[in-house]
């Protein structure tokens, strides 16, 4: 079954994202500015650059996206708490954190279940969007299965593939099976490695309804060129 987007409507899926370990404070106004020009639906950053970009994008619907724990998701509970009510309180509307993969390794499911259930009660309490990224690439199918299980009954806003720091990034067969386990209850985003028009729709395709990228721009250009090219003024996905 496919659906009609508007450019807007792909646009507003995208979270326009820099996280290079030396951004600028100049790189941030570019993203900002970007993120504004093509009405992305969220700057994703370094938790550090939460207050810069809240500036930059002040009166807009562009939400900032703090990456907590990032890449590597291996610090305790508290720190991630703490990391993100900072977030929080320098102007974040989302969050997206990295669970602990130590924990997930030696099959502590409780301990993953209570890092989740903290921040995400934050995230709630302060309107905020959770976003809880797994990093596919070190795991096995099972323990992606389980991991969304978790999140099922958490009920974070989205559960995510992918850091985009990993050997490998998202697929669409990871996408596929996060959503067949949590259904509508709770929402995809895939991230990593998606850098072109095809693997875009692949992935919106297999149930992602965000899709993180640092190639916003180029993906809608391709969009939009296939609209120029069809005299249409949506795309069927």
């Amino acid at each position: 079954m496919t659906k009609k987007f508007t450019i807007d409507e792909l646009s507003r899926l995208i979270d326009h994202t820099n996280l290079s370990a030396f951004a600028s404070d100049k790189d941030m106004e570019k993203l900002c500015q970007e993120a504004k020009n093509y009405h992305f639906k969220m700057v994703a950053v370094n938790q550090v650059q939460s207050e810069r970009c809240a500036n930059y994008l002040k009166n807009t619907d562009i939400n900032i996206g703090a990456a907590i724990s990032f890449p590597l998701g291996q610090t305790s509970i508290e720190s991630k708490v703490f990391e993100t009510q900072d977030a929080i309180k320098n102007g974040a509307t989302e969050i997206d954190y990295v669970i602990n993969l130590t924990e997930v390794k030696e099959g502590n499911f409780d301990y993953i279940k209570e890092e989740m259930e903290k921040i995400v009660q934050i995230c709630s309490e302060n309107n905020v969007i959770s976003k809880v990224i797994f990093e596919n690439s070190y795991l096995s199918k099972d323990e992606i299965t389980k991991l969304s299980e978790i999140a099922k009954e958490v009920e974070p806003d989205f559960i995510k593939t992918s850091t985009g720091m990993a050997p490998t990034g998202a697929t669409a067969e990871d996408v596929k099976l996060m959503k067949s386990v949590v259904g509508d209850t709770v929402k995809v985003k895939a991230a990593g490695g998606i850098r072109d028009i095809d693997t875009f729709i692949e992935m919106i395709q297999n149930g992602a309804e965000r899709i993180g990228s640092s190639s916003g721009i180029q993906i809608i250009e391709a969009v939009k060129k296939i609209m120029d090219e069809s005299g249409n003024k949506y795309i069927e996905i």
